[in-house]
């Protein structure tokens, strides 16, 4: 497959990248300054702007998929992430790419049948921005009934960590163990996105990915 991937300089994208490449994929990096600490022949770093439906257009083209791990970098606010799905929309529209895989945010997960995890007093004040705006993301992605998109949300906590292959899934709902914890490694949530784009299981879903 040949997949063209938004964000993959940072901590989630790279290991994205990592684990399509270890499945034979064909990668096009694409971030705002470049990668080069990956190599390989499968692997092309460009430089890119993910709020320019032109550029997402140009870049798409020729690909069987687009995956995101966008996210506000340096002085951007919040607010960039609906324009970042508006532009990325756009621009698979115009490269004739129908298949998109985006990294979520777990605040637009339900907790219980009418409660999002943002809208709990334990969700952190300074990532409620982030976490609306992400909402506000999926909102727009809903709509697109014409790509056949998938959004993958990890669980509450997600840092650096073993990839050990196991996870498990639900959608909309927050993915929490036994005790109430919810967490995923940054490497099994790669494992977790990746499978969807290769297995297509969810699509048109909000799935929420933890242990």
């Amino acid at each position: 497959m040949r997949v063209l991937l938004l964000g993959a300089s940072g901590r989630i994208g790279h290991r994205i990248t990592d684990e399509l490449l270890d499945r034979g994929h064909t990668v096009t990096g694409v971030s705002r300054s470049g990668v080069d600490d990956i190599e390989g022949e499968d692997f092309t770093s460009v430089v890119g702007d993910a709020t320019d439906p032109d550029q997402i257009a140009r870049l798409a083209a020729g690909h069987d998929a687009v995956a995101s791990a966008l996210g506000p970098a340096g002085s951007e606010t919040p607010d960039v992430l609906p324009e970042m799905m508006d532009a990325v929309l756009a621009g698979l529209r115009r490269a004739d790419v129908d298949r998109l895989v985006w990294t979520g945010g777990a605040g637009g997960l339900r907790v219980a049948p009418d409660t999002l995890l943002v809208d709990t007093d334990e969700f952190p004040d300074d990532w409620e921005g982030l976490a609306r705006a992400a909402i506000d993301a999926l909102g727009r992605l809903r709509e697109a009934e014409d790509i056949e998109w998938t959004y993958v949300a990890p669980a509450a906590m997600i840092e650096p960590g073993e990839r050990t292959g196991e996870y498990r899934t639900s959608v909309d709902e927050l993915v929490a163990d036994d005790d109430g914890e919810s967490y995923i490694t940054m490497e099994d949530f790669a494992v977790a996105f990746v499978d969807e784009l290769e297995n297509e299981a969810f699509v048109h879903e909000n799935v929420g990915v933890g242990y």
